[in-house]
Formats: structure tokens, sequence, C-alpha cells
């Protein structure tokens, strides 16, 4: 499986001159690392073990990893971090949404464990966040959607109705719609992150539905193998998939954590490592656009292109005014840009949208 910009991310945490190797006399650090999904699922799970091991070589033999993958959220969780801890750790990296609780809970038992939340906003002296600007991606896919789409249908594979996912369906739908006014979008919500069969009848049922461009906030490749199989176009999520270009395969949201891991080590290394909240997207190189390739036109590429570099430079925000809530009201006034607080708490669709979000 090909990662076009994991190489890339670790030579930016090089040029960043962090130093190798500890600064403390003591044992070297211990880092764990804990997976919803397996290592090999092509997708999420995967990127963040690869960029694990980019950390580990960058450290070498400074600092021992540890990982456990396919851990469910819950009392499971609770149950692995707590081993992780007894067992010596000094940095933990949870790494899905729902790990939140038990992360916080875990914490508190093991005050000087120092843990790293993905995706949540819970915090605690020992406990950080760190999450990426996914839907800056989600824009550019949805530009290319709304392009690419001959019925006018394009499909959306929800996994949980948090904040992150009802963004990433906002932003892909507002971008594909600026380009078509006549498309719409279906979002079939299938509750695991992981699951590939789901995921796979997922696809057939929006095929069946008439979309032929499918989004997916899942982590499997199975959307990219039905496609592929049936037809219709689709998109790599949070690694390139990149064996499935050049189609049904036109791009990709790739997440980079690399350098951020290397960062975080190297402050628990330094005796620097500090709880904070961590937000990053395009400009700051946690979120990759994976090249576009495939049917799609020369200048809408050189157009998506743009777009990247705008929201990269700030220039361009995907959630800018004028906008309105699925129900017409009014949210954002013409030129007006979301906060932060709005797009880290979304429970709504923007107009356009039918269906409802799941409690």
């Amino acid at each position: 499986m090909k990662r076009r910009t994991l190489l890339a991310g670790v030579t930016t945490a090089l040029g960043l001159g962090l130093a190798v190797g500890p600064a403390l006399a003591q044992d070297k650090p211990k880092i764990g690392f804990v997976y919803v999904g397996p290592v090999n699922d092509g997708g999420w799970s995967q990127h963040h073990h690869e960029a694990a091991m980019a950390m580990k070589a960058h450290f070498g033999d400074a600092v021992e990893v540890v990982e456990q993958a396919s851990v469910p959220e819950g009392a499971d969780a609770e149950r692995v971090l707590t081993q992780m801890a007894l067992g010596g750790a000094d940095l933990i990296f949870t790494t899905s949404f729902g790990y939140m609780e038990p992360t916080i809970d875990v914490a508190k038992k093991f005050p000087k464990v120092k843990f790293e939340h993905a995706t949540g906003y819970k915090t605690a002296p020992n406990v950080g966040v760190y999450s990426a600007r996914f839907y800056e991606g989600r824009a550019i896919e949805g530009f290319l959607a709304g392009h690419m789409t001959k019925s006018n249908k394009i499909g959306y594979i929800g996994s949980f109705p948090i904040p992150e996912v009802i963004r990433g369906i906002n932003s892909s739908f507002i971008h594909a719609q600026k380009v078509n006014p006549d498309v719409e979008i279906s979002v079939i919500w299938i509750s695991t992150w992981f699951d590939p069969a789901k995921e796979a009848d997922a696809t057939q049922a929006l095929l069946d539905q008439g979309v032929d461009v499918v989004l997916a906030h899942t982590d499997s490749t199975a959307p990219l193998a039905v496609l592929k199989e049936k037809g219709g176009l689709g998109f790599g999520q949070a690694a390139d998939m990149y064996e499935y270009a050049p189609e049904p395969r036109i791009s990709s949201i790739i997440d980079e954590w690399a350098p951020y891991y290397i960062k975080r080590v190297q402050a628990v290394i330094d005796g620097t490592w500090e709880s904070d909240n961590t937000w990053d997207g395009i400009g700051a190189g946690m979120v990759g656009i994976g090249e576009i390739t495939g049917p799609v036109p020369d200048d809408v590429k050189a157009e998506a292109m743009k777009m990247k570099d705008d929201i990269a430079s700030g220039a361009y925000h995907p959630f800018t005014g004028p906008l309105n809530k699925q129900d017409g009201s009014p949210w954002l006034a013409e030129g007006e840009v979301a906060d932060d607080g709005t797009l880290a708490g979304m429970n709504f669709y923007v107009q356009g949208i039918t269906g409802s979000i799941p409690n």
C-alpha cells in the first residue's frame, strides 16, 4: 500500500530540528499507542501505526514503542490503557474518539503518565488532545464530487454522528453544491469506524439510490472495492489508498500524524511536555491531499489545488457565509467565517441536506 506523503511528513519533522536521542539520564521513555482497528485496515488505524513507526525510526533506540490494535471503545479500552500504564508507559496515544472517557478515567489513576487523545475535547493536567481539520480536505473532495457526478447524486458513509463527521458531511455538500447547484447528498450511518462488510453494504445501497460518487468517513478500503467492481468514483480516507487509482479513487484525504508524534515524544524526552489542544489542518501539514487522478479534467484539478493552497494560506475558509442551517434559519452572513467553537460542537446539517442526524 502506497503512502505517498508519510515520508514527506517525517522529513518535515526532521527539518524542524527536533533532537534525536534522550535528554534524560533515566531509562528511555516507553510510548504506547492504542488503535480502534487492525494495523492493516488500509486507513485510519494503519496510518496511525505507520506514523508511530516513523516516530520510532526517527528516535531509534532512544524510545520503546508498545501498541495494541483492535481495541473496542469502552471498557476494553480502559483495561488496555490501565495495563499500558502499569507496564511503565510514559506517554500513551489513544487514537479514536470513543476512547475519550476511558482516557480521562485512567489518567486520573496514573497522574504521572501522560496521555494524548485523538479527536476528543476533554483535557486534564496529564491529558492533551489533538485532531486534524478534516473538513478542509472534505471541501476539496466535495468540490471534485460536484464536478464529477453525472447523476447529480453523491453519497456519504458516516460512522458516528459526532461533530467531526457532521462537519465533513456539511463541508462536502457545501462545496459540491457551489459548483453544481443541482447536486443532492445521501447519508448512510453505519455506527462503526471499521467494518468492511457494513461499509460495502452501505456503498451498494448508495449506488442503488443512483449515487455515482461516494465519500466515506470510515476506515477500510471496502467502499473503493465496491466502486471498482460496480462503477462509480470515490476517495481514499485517512490514507492515500492509491492502489485504487486512477479509478475509482480520484483523490484522498491523508492523515499526517508522524510530525506531531515526533514533536510530542521529544517534549517528553526534554521534560517540557504539557497538556495541549492541537487542531491543525492543511496549512500545518496535518491534513494531506492525495494526487488527483483519473477522469478529472485538468482545469478542475487546477481549481482544486488552488482551493487547497488558499485554505493552507488562510485566504479561504471552507465555512464562509452566506450559509443557513438545514431548517432555513440564518447561520453565517455574507463573508462571515464560522468560529472554532461552533465547528467543534457542530450538531446540525446545512440547508439543502435532507434527512436527520441520529441521536
